[in-house]
């Protein structure tokens, strides 16, 4: 899932490493600078998970008053299960392979099939949602054995650790606390690249759906993080989007930059939001919700 393909490793070396050296980061906006304004919380007192700070699906930002204040979780849609799901299952799929184990897709769904859960689940939604978990196990472990193989042929004389590190180079899941940057201290990264100094966010998406803008804020909040903590430069970031049609997977892998642009964006919303729980004050309901917003009733409601 998290592997470069020829094409990725050209965009790397011909583009967006050479880019990043010339234009640089500014200090003021490397992690590290936590201490400091601007990277140091306006509201200190408060923290805050990423995914509230990164998210842009209500345009008023409720979601956030309604979370943290009211202590309303949201309804758990078909969409927020699949993506949970596909989550899970790529993950766990990359951390078994390293970890040596043999299960198959089916022994792993027979274990943890229970998780998948929604209103209004039906039979015909559960097994869309099997199918598509197959198709991610076995394309992510397939394209593991494949990295471990070559790098096994190349490196006759390496031990084993070695192998698995090299070729599968992924911190998945990796947990981690915000509370330097005034988020929660307990965070977990979809994936980080320590031999390229990539941090990944996947996302699952709809047939047809795009990415928003703001969806490049999470690869750019967790490398914020990551440097705060280990005080290494963090500079590529990649969402990759994945889609399924008839339990066929579709990946699309955007890298990017991770500018003093983005930088100062996630600073913004991080205020703006530290600001509503600090302050408990409720930002009011929008105009115009999006159809699949898990806080749709609670905030119509309340």
């Amino acid at each position: 899932m998290y592997f470069l393909s020829d094409i990725d490793s050209k965009l790397l070396i011909k583009k967006l490493i050479p880019h990043s050296r010339k234009v640089g980061v500014s200090e003021d906006l490397r992690g590290w600078s936590w201490h400091k304004s601007p990277m140091k919380p306006y509201y200190d007192s408060e923290d805050i998970p990423m995914y509230l700070v990164c998210s842009k699906y209500c345009p008023t930002n409720r979601d956030v008053f309604l979370n943290r204040i009211k202590g309303i979780r949201g309804e758990v849609t078909f969409a927020l299960s699949m993506g949970l799901t596909i989550h899970e299952i790529v993950s766990h799929a990359i951390l078994e392979f390293l970890e040596g184990k043999k299960r198959s897709f089916e022994d792993f769904w027979k274990e943890n099939s229970h998780h998948v859960r929604y209103k209004g689940m039906d039979a015909k939604g559960l097994e869309f949602i099997r199918e598509s978990a197959a198709s991610a196990w076995n394309y992510t472990q397939i394209n593991c054995n494949a990295a471990y193989c070559n790098m096994h042929a190349e490196q006759p004389f390496a031990k084993e650790r070695d192998l698995v590190s090299t070729a599968i180079p992924f911190l998945v899941e990796h947990r981690l606390s915000g509370k330097l940057l005034g988020l929660s201290g307990i965070l977990g990264i979809d994936c980080y690249d320590y031999l390229r100094g990539i941090v990944y966010d996947l996302k699952v998406v709809k047939i047809g759906g795009k990415l928003e803008d703001w969806s490049r804020l999470y690869p750019t909040g967790y490398a914020l993080v990551l440097e705060s903590i280990y005080e290494i430069p963090i500079d590529i970031g990649c969402v990759l989007s994945v889609n399924f049609v008839n339990g066929r997977m579709n990946v699309k892998k955007e890298y990017f930059f991770i500018s003093d642009e983005l930088r100062s964006w996630w600073i913004e919303e991080r205020d703006k939001k530290l600001e509503i729980v600090s302050q408990k004050k409720d930002p009011g309901i929008c105009q115009k919700c999006p159809e699949d917003c898990i806080y749709w009733n609670e905030c119509r409601g309340s």
